[in-house]
């Protein structure tokens, strides 16, 4: 297989010399040719996105003489790494080839063996990585296991790309806590539903389609009490041939969850567990619920609500990457103004809903300019009659 041609290749990276710099380690630049084939690494690392967690998502190509003799990705976890499948299809090819990898390669011991030793015993001769991977059972070990094998190690190429890829499991890995992408669907009008609660459909098949997407990728999907009782929603990916569903959380301060709702229901299949953050479980409670699918937990409250911080903690103990947040004005919020919403996908449609219709967000105490919270655009698309507008939220 020759060099894969027609990749973009984003020009936002760190440059090795900065890489150089920050770290204080001999890392060699390498030819010009290797943001393409980083870009291939990049490309099967996003195949398993959706499937991966709670591990990194991770590509890998492997090269000799030109031509690209291994490539692997990381599918699920306790599954072989990128690096192992890479090193498998590559075989006596590996003999002085380049290793280009997303990630910095693990030197421990998981669910399975660490890859640097199947790397040096492979004998390639230079292995050029996106970025380290903060993990402490990691954290530049694997890069130094590489250098002091005699491997040469280029780090940087693609970086950003890769950052971006897994910006859940290294904010939870940093931070103890995961990215949140607050999801929306509103009108030109920023408006979520009728005074009465009618909401289907604001946006067009596309658009709902395309929030799919965003689901599947999605560790947990979180909602409050106040959602599931409006909309009765089930919560789930709707993919063909979806592998793995998000968890579903829901907040209910007072666990007054209908036994009945939709998101707790199996009727369909196995449509994926459900947690429920509560400030009011008796030990009994469960027994109410569906036998395996329901998890119910006592959180600590702050000012007569569950405290957000202290549920984002929860999840990112429970290894929750990135969280999509599916809920009404009070909830997200809520979400926006305690500064735990990384990230906001927006579907508006080309349709006004009026004064008296329902608003996208309450945050009260907005009195002046000053206070107000500030986005920044990073994409906007069209996606059937509808935009999806990207913002990132400023800390």
């Amino acid at each position: 297989m020759s060099l894969f041609s027609g990749l973009k290749v984003q020009s936002e990276r760190i440059t090795v010399a900065d890489a150089t710099e920050q770290t204080g380690d001999n890392i060699k630049p390498g030819p010009g040719e290797d943001e393409g084939y980083m870009a291939r690494a990049l490309q099967l690392a996003r195949k398993g996105v959706t499937t991966c967690h709670p591990n990194p998502a991770v590509g890998c190509v492997i090269v000799n003489h030109g031509e690209i003799m291994g490539e692997g990705w990381h599918d699920f976890a306790g599954h072989a790494h990128a690096e192992i499948n890479a090193l498998k299809q590559a075989g006596k090819s590996s003999v002085g080839a380049t290793m280009y990898v997303t990630l910095e390669p693990c030197s421990h011991h998981g669910k399975t063996p660490p890859c640097v030793k199947s790397i040096i015993k492979s004998r390639i001769s230079r292995a050029v990585i996106a970025t380290e991977d903060p993990n402490p059972l990691v954290n530049r070990s694997g890069i130094s296991e590489l250098q002091g094998a005699g491997i040469d190690v280029t780090l940087g190429v693609g970086q950003a790309q890769a950052k971006t890829i897994n910006r859940g499991f290294l904010k939870r890995i940093t931070t103890g806590i995961p990215w949140v992408t607050l999801k929306i669907a509103t009108s030109m009008d920023g408006k979520t539903a009728m005074a009465d609660g009618e909401s289907q459909w604001i946006t067009s098949s596309p658009a709902r389609k395309d929030a799919q997407q965003l689901r599947a990728a999605a560790s947990g999907i979180l909602t409050g009490i106040g959602s599931v009782l409006r909309d009765d929603p089930n919560m789930n990916v709707r993919l063909d041939g979806v592998q793995r569903q998000p968890l579903r959380i829901i907040l209910d301060t007072n666990l007054s969850i209908p036994v009945d709702a939709k998101i707790l229901s199996r009727q369909d299949g196995v449509i994926g567990d459900v947690l429920i953050v509560t400030a009011n479980s008796e030990d009994s409670a469960a027994e109410i619920f569906q036998e395996g699918s329901v998890e119910i937990i006592n959180c600590r409250t702050s000012g007569g609500k569950i405290d957000l911080h202290a549920v984002m903690l929860e999840l990112g103990q429970r290894e929750m990457n990135t969280i999509l947040l599916e809920a009404g004005a009070r909830l997200s919020g809520s979400m926006l103004e305690q500064g735990l919403v990384d990230e906001i996908v927006v579907y508006m449609a080309p349709d006004l809903l009026g004064s008296d219709a329902m608003d996208m967000f309450t945050i009260p105490g907005l009195e002046q300019l000053a206070d107000k919270l500030s986005l920044e655009y990073k994409d906007v698309t069209r996606v059937g009659r509808d935009l999806r507008l990207t913002l990132s939220v400023a800390k």
